[in-house]
């Protein structure tokens, strides 16, 4: 296969993660580039930095080792506007108490988040489960054998998020707080626009 040109190597990353549509290990660019994995986070940086310096309406992600081509999140509610007949409910509040729970001490289990909420919290955790937020992460090592869950990467992406290390610090623990509201503000401004959001717990 033939070398690249410095130029033509960004060009043909742009090209694979605009093709790719999802987010894309960095093993699979560094074969398909013929790099290593210095150079590719290299050229990755380059084009991320590039999109944010000429305020482009793409944005260049890493999710972990993956990296994935998203839309700006200034321009979401555009986004929504062009793609959607109606405005998608938000995260409701009984979901993002959920989804606080497993993101802060995943992974978790049903009964721990229960414990936490002092309710059932099976609907939500399923449907939780059906929009990719959270996925199972094995069973824990205790009589009845429990399953864990955990975060995704689409939990990452609809947070702008590059890693769990940038979730905002947890509250101090006070009288009446419900968990859930150190993403609240973070949840009503995903980075995709998407039409199937979590609505009210039924």
């Amino acid at each position: 296969m033939e070398k690249l040109e410095e130029k033509d190597m960004e060009a043909a990353l742009e090209a694979i993660l605009f093709a790719a549509g999802e987010p894309i290990g960095v093993e699979r660019l560094c074969l398909a580039l013929e790099l290593e994995r210095d150079r590719v986070d290299q050229l990755c940086k380059r084009l991320a930095d590039t999109y944010s310096y000429e305020r482009r309406g793409i944005r260049l992600l890493q999710l972990g080792d993956s990296y994935q081509l998203c839309s700006a999140p200034e321009y979401a509610s555009r986004i929504r506007r062009a793609f959607e007949r109606r405005k998608p409910p938000q995260l409701s509040q009984p979901a993002l108490e959920v989804l606080s729970i497993i993101a802060y001490f995943q992974p978790t289990t049903r009964a721990y988040v229960e414990q936490v909420r002092g309710v059932d919290s099976s609907y939500t955790i399923n449907l939780l489960l059906e929009r990719g937020l959270i996925e199972e992460a094995g069973r824990l090592s205790v009589p009845g054998r429990p399953m864990l869950f955990r975060t995704t990467a689409q939990f990452l992406r609809c947070f702008s998020l590059s890693s769990l290390e940038e979730l905002p610090p947890l509250p101090e623990s006070g009288e009446g707080e419900r968990p859930g509201g150190e993403l609240q503000e973070t949840a009503a401004q995903p980075v995709q626009a998407e039409r199937d959001s979590v609505g009210e717990e039924g």
